[in-house]
C-alpha cells in the first residue's frame, strides 16, 4: 500500500511541476503572443546583434542576422547600442539612423521611448523627407526603453 501512495503522490509532482514554466524562459513557447518588429538602416540593411531585453525575458538577446527582435503587447524592451554613433541633427546628418519597421519595411510610429542619455520622445514619423519611417534619436553609446 505504502509503494501506491508513494508513486501516486511521485506521479502528482511530476506532473504538478511539468506545469510550471515560471514565466517565458524559452520565449518560442508561445509564439502565438509575440509581435516581431524590426532594425534596419536608411537602406533597409538590417541591424543584427543588438542587445536587448524585455519585461518577459529572462535573459538578455540579439536582434537576428535580418534584425528581427520578438516581444510580447504590451511591454518595454530595452536595447543597448554601445558601440553606435547615434544621431546628430544639428549639423543635417546622421551617422548610425536606426528605424522600427514592420515585415512590409513600414515603419512603426509613435512607440514612445527614453534613452539613458535625455532622448525621450516617440519614434518619427518625419525624420526624412516626412515620410512615416520608425526612426528615433539617441547618442552615441545610448540605452534606450521602448514601451511597445
Amino acid at each position: 500500500m505504502k509503494k501506491i501512495i508513494l508513486l501516486i503522490t511521485a506521479f502528482i509532482a511530476i506532473l504538478s511541476f511539468n506545469g510550471c514554466s515560471g514565466g517565458y524562459d524559452n520565449r518560442d513557447d508561445n509564439p502565438y503572443n509575440l509581435t516581431t518588429l524590426f532594425l534596419v538602416d536608411e537602406r533597409g540593411n538590417s541591424y543584427a546583434n543588438i542587445p536587448y531585453k524585455c519585461d518577459s525575458m529572462r535573459q538578455w538577446s540579439q536582434t537576428k542576422v535580418n534584425g528581427e527582435f520578438s516581444f510580447i503587447e504590451p511591454e518595454s524592451c530595452e536595447f543597448d547600442f554601445i558601440g553606435w554613433n547615434g544621431t546628430n541633427l544639428d549639423d543635417g546628418y546622421s551617422d548610425d539612423v536606426i528605424y522600427i519597421v514592420d515585415y512590409n519595411n513600414n515603419g512603426k510610429n509613435d512607440i514612445p521611448y527614453e534613452c539613458s542619455n535625455f532622448n525621450v520622445g516617440a519614434t518619427n514619423t518625419t525624420f526624412y523627407d516626412g515620410i512615416n519611417n520608425g526612426s528615433f534619436d539617441y547618442d552615441i553609446d545610448d540605452v534606450c526603453v521602448f514601451h511597445l
